[in-house]
């Protein structure tokens, strides 16, 4: 019986857990679509809103890693256990990773803002829903301990990558006709590749969900993969 009682509470940290890591993906990714729209409409005061809310995921990192921490120190964790456990510590430095990537993208358009430049010439919004559709997919894998959308996550991660070089052949495009922006437009370039960051974080994130599921972790995507050439 008190075993039994003893992995019900141990089944009760583990929910709360994933419930806070699911709270801080949320926050993170929602950091993201408020960074994005803060560059494309150059918009100051969002921008430093973007940077306020990265305290709050940096508080949830620490939170969670001690939680991890202590189930590992205090508990005695099965196998499957200390998959989620060390699938938990992993995922939470891409999502706190990721917070830092828009606070990255928020101070991009501020830059641009202070060179009076324009961030809306090219699609950004469109790639950075990409990215954060990938960032959802995975952690909803996450929650679902479900592989089966794991070739769709990587087709995802083909698209955030042609939408980087089809951005940045424009952004250098434009950079040849602009020579007068040639400074804002290089912290578009830098934004955008922030974006692409984002992706990579997630795919991330979904080959950590092989591993808490399966037991072995396998790259999602070639482009991981150490026998690729470079």
């Amino acid at each position: 019986m008190t075993r039994d009682m003893n992995r019900h509470a141990f089944d009760e940290e583990i929910a709360k857990l994933e419930h806070d890591l699911l709270d801080m993906a949320s926050r993170a990714e929602a950091m993201v679509g408020k960074a994005v729209e803060s560059l494309h409409r150059l918009d100051a005061e969002l921008a430093k809103e973007v940077m306020r809310a990265d305290d709050e995921i940096d508080q949830l990192d620490l939170e969670i890693e001690g939680q991890c921490l202590r189930l590992l120190a205090l508990q005695q964790p099965m196998a499957k256990d200390l998959r989620i456990i060390g699938t938990a510590l992993k995922v939470i430095t891409d999502i706190e990773r990721i917070g830092d990537l828009a606070v990255d993208i928020a101070k991009c358009g501020l830059k641009i803002q202070a060179e009076l430049g324009d961030a809306s010439s090219v699609d950004i919004p469109r790639m950075a829903k990409a990215a954060r559709q990938m960032v959802s997919a995975s952690l909803d894998a996450f929650v679902k301990r479900d592989l089966s959308h794991q070739e769709e996550i990587a087709a995802m991660e083909d698209e955030v990558d042609a939408l980087y070089r089809d951005l940045r052949g424009q952004i250098h495009d434009f950079m040849r006709t602009h020579p007068d922006q040639v400074v804002a437009a290089s912290w578009l370039l830098l934004a955008v590749h922030h974006i692409e960051r984002i992706a990579d974080h997630a795919l991330n994130i979904a080959e950590r969900v092989g591993f808490m599921v399966t037991g072995e972790l396998e790259q999602v995507h070639p482009s991981h993969r150490s026998d690729q050439a470079i």
